[in-house]
């Protein structure tokens, strides 16, 4: 959640940190400030409410402030409602306002994170003296900062770092101090925060796209370490105050992925890129008719010793969990547990020796799941993170990667990371089975050209999306929608489902057909839409059946099922076809209708589909 962004360098900084916050938005916010030094031992403070654009009206698109060295945020209110004395950047001196304009504060700091002591730390602070305007923990920190920096006279690195013991929560701090008018200081633990540097400026950025128009080259700052970021360069120190090295990433993806490209929406355009980003990653992981598992590092010896997969994870990365479940049990014949992470951590789970847990994740920082990792590692079983993000902390804390190859996700709602977890997470399940034994060569060969060719039928699915938006119109006053399916079709289900109700701000759910008797199905009344998912032939039967008491209560029904099966239309009132796959492989295809319908709803609805209320790209809080 959140967003930061710093810059210091030769060019005036405002413009640049409101560029980068722009880039940042879909990351959620209801507030936003800036705070820049000109070189003199005054910081200009300047906050808004609501949308981006009321900061840089305020500013006159940032030209209104000079200075060359500064910082700014994007606020997710959790500590105090949303307001301007809420908003960050916030101060160390004793203002009795909001902390706006020109102040004399020693320190200046902005915070994604939640600090979980806050009060035991401002009760404290309050003994000494301090005065308190805002209701943020934020303001507890930087406070805190300025207390150790004044009680033991020392530098920033020392006072940050004493911080950073005292503290208890998630945190990216970067903070500015009047001493030190030409740097900005950065620190973290469980929160993202990145370092780049070009040329004789230096950016900081909670992700990627705030600082590629700048530089590609970035460093992932570790846990619990701290960053001087100076014009052109940045040292990093540990806990100790010793100085370490951290090794320098180069960014391959270029600045026009992280753009719209000519699309009405980042949704949309990563809908559209689909097709790309499965077939890079299948291409990642099969090739010259064999599953390359080299680079992840899990060899057959690990594969044969496997006796049970947890698979952790939360929303979407979740039901990719749920949808793999049935094809490694079905493929390989290894028990699989699906567990969502907030939940994981808190379960006393027997994990014994043999034990494998998967961790899902697009960012490789969602905060539940790296805590889930955490606590799976200290019982002692073997690790392995899927994420779309080089140098991520799930990605670097986690025994064995592999990265999916989705590129830059904008959108809030997931959809092309997704697809390539699916197929990742396939491509595995087709690994293991052969390692085992479970499945013959002429099934591995099969099943290989299968997945290769998603790309493909993807593409098929997408050439055919009028219809998709001709009933979305349909259907835009629904009310209530049920998605219904067994086995994969569920998987499926419960992501359309997440889908439709996270944009368009419907009420709809997620049932294994085989429930709806079981009580919900007293919710069907006239006129509601039950959408079937009907790809698993030995359940096809059984779902249409299902679906037949919702239409004969009143239900209109749609379904989704493979080109041949065409005694459905019979059935339904709507029927979206999709190209035939092995039927392990459905979910990447049976989705994009889904994606899309969720699409169109939310458009038919005039809401802002990149940016649903609420909601956060990365949820890096507990």
């Amino acid at each position: 959640m959140c967003g930061i962004v710093g810059y210091t360098g030769n060019h005036q900084a405002a413009p640049i940190l409101l560029d980068g916050l722009a880039k940042l938005e879909y990351r959620g916010y209801d507030s936003a400030g800036l705070a820049v030094r000109d070189g003199s031992k005054l910081a200009e403070v300047v906050k808004a409410t609501g949308k981006l654009y009321r900061l840089a009206d305020k500013t006159d698109q940032g030209r209104s402030l000079p200075g060359t060295c500064g910082i700014g945020h994007t606020r997710w209110a959790t500590h105090g409602d949303p307001s301007m004395i809420n908003a960050h950047p916030h101060v160390s001196g004793n203002c009795s306002g909001s902390g706006s304009g020109a102040v004399e504060s020693d320190v200046v700091g902005v915070h994604n994170g939640i600090i979980e002591n806050f009060a035991e730390l401002k009760e404290k602070l309050l003994h000494h003296g301090y005065v308190f305007y805002s209701d943020t923990d934020t303001e507890v920190v930087v406070k805190l900062v300025d207390y150790y920096y004044k009680k033991y006279k020392i530098g920033p690195i020392d006072a940050i770092t004493r911080t950073m013991v005292r503290v208890r929560g998630s945190y990216a701090l970067a903070l500015m101090f009047r001493d030190y008018p030409g740097e900005v200081f950065a620190a973290r633990k469980d929160s993202p925060l990145i370092i780049g540097t070009a040329d004789d400026a230096s950016y900081l950025a909670s992700d990627v796209p705030a600082i590629l128009k700048y530089t590609r080259s970035v460093y992932y700052i570790d846990n619990l370490q701290v960053a001087r970021v100076a014009p052109g360069s940045v040292k990093f120190y540990d806990l100790n105050g010793d100085e370490v090295s951290l090794p320098l990433t180069e960014i391959t993806w270029d600045a026009a992925a992280a753009e719209k490209g000519g699309y009405e929406h980042f949704m949309l355009k990563e809908i559209h890129e689909q097709p790309t980003a499965v077939r890079d990653t299948v291409n990642s992981l099969v090739k010259e008719g064999r599953v390359d598992l080299s680079a992840v590092g899990l060899t057959e010896e690990i594969i044969r010793s496997l006796t049970q997969i947890d698979i952790v994870a939360c929303g979407s990365a979740w039901h990719v969990g749920m949808a793999a479940q049935y094809v490694i049990e079905d493929l390989v014949g290894i028990p699989v547990r699906v567990e969502l992470a907030s939940e994981f951590r808190y379960r006393s789970l027997p994990i014994g020796e043999g034990t494998l847990v998967i961790v899902i994740s697009q960012s490789g920082e969602t905060a539940d799941s790296l805590a889930a990792l955490r606590v799976a590692k200290e019982r002692g079983a073997l690790t392995l993170a899927i994420v779309n993000v080089i140098g991520s902390t799930i990605a670097r804390e986690a025994d064995h990667v592999l990265y999916t190859l989705a590129g830059p996700e904008i959108a809030v709602a997931t959809t092309k990371a997704y697809s390539a977890q699916l197929v990742a997470m396939d491509a595995l399940a087709v690994e293991m089975a052969r390692v085992r034994g479970t499945i013959t060569a002429d099934q591995f060969g099969r099943l290989l050209e299968e997945l290769s060719a998603i790309p493909d039928k993807i593409r098929r699915i997408l050439e055919d999306k009028e219809r998709i938006q001709w009933f979305s119109s349909k259907i835009a006053n629904a009310h209530d929608i049920f998605f219904i399916g067994r086995g994969l079709d569920y998987a499926i289900s419960l992501e359309g489902s997440l889908k439709m109700k996270e944009i368009s701000y419907i009420h709809s759910e997620a049932y294994a057909a085989g429930e709806l008797k079981h009580g919900t199905i007293s919710l069907i009344e006239n006129g509601t839409l039950v959408i079937g998912v009907l790809t698993q032939s030995r359940l096809f039967e059984k779902t249409i059946s299902n679906m037949a008491e919702c239409k004969s209560r009143g239900a209109y029904l749609m379904g989704i099922t493979t080109n041949g099966n065409f005694s459905v239309e019979d059935s339904v009132n709507f029927t979206v076809y999709i190209p035939k796959t092995d039927e392990h492989f459905v979910s990447s295809l049976a989705v994009v209708p889904l994606q899309l319908l969720g699409y169109y709803t939310s458009i038919n609805h005039g809401l802002d589909v990149d940016k649903p209320r609420n909601l956060a790209k990365s949820v890096t809080v507990e």
